[in-house]
């Protein structure tokens, strides 16, 4: 919701970065964390807030995750869970 007061580059890069799982029967899932402008700090932070907040949304919590992999664009994927 944007009030006259609001100021529209704010509320475009805070829409820009949020993040919707829609948590339907899939097995895979890919969720863009971080971009080239972010430290490493602040990659690992997303990273961290995105995986707790997806397992909040499973029935049975880390027990129906199996593994958990991570990806830059043009590099190959890291198993940082499983």
């Amino acid at each position: 919701m944007m009030l006259h007061s609001d100021n529209l580059e704010t509320k475009v890069t805070e829409q820009r970065s949020q993040v919707k799982f829609q948590l339907k029967k899939v097995l895979c899932m890919g969720v863009a964390v971080g971009n080239v402008g972010m430290t490493t700090d602040e990659v690992r932070q997303n990273s961290l807030m995105a995986i707790n907040f997806l397992v909040s949304l499973l029935k049975k919590s880390w027990n129906t995750v199996k593994r958990l992999h991570m990806k830059s664009t043009m590099g190959k994927p890291v198993l940082i869970y499983g």
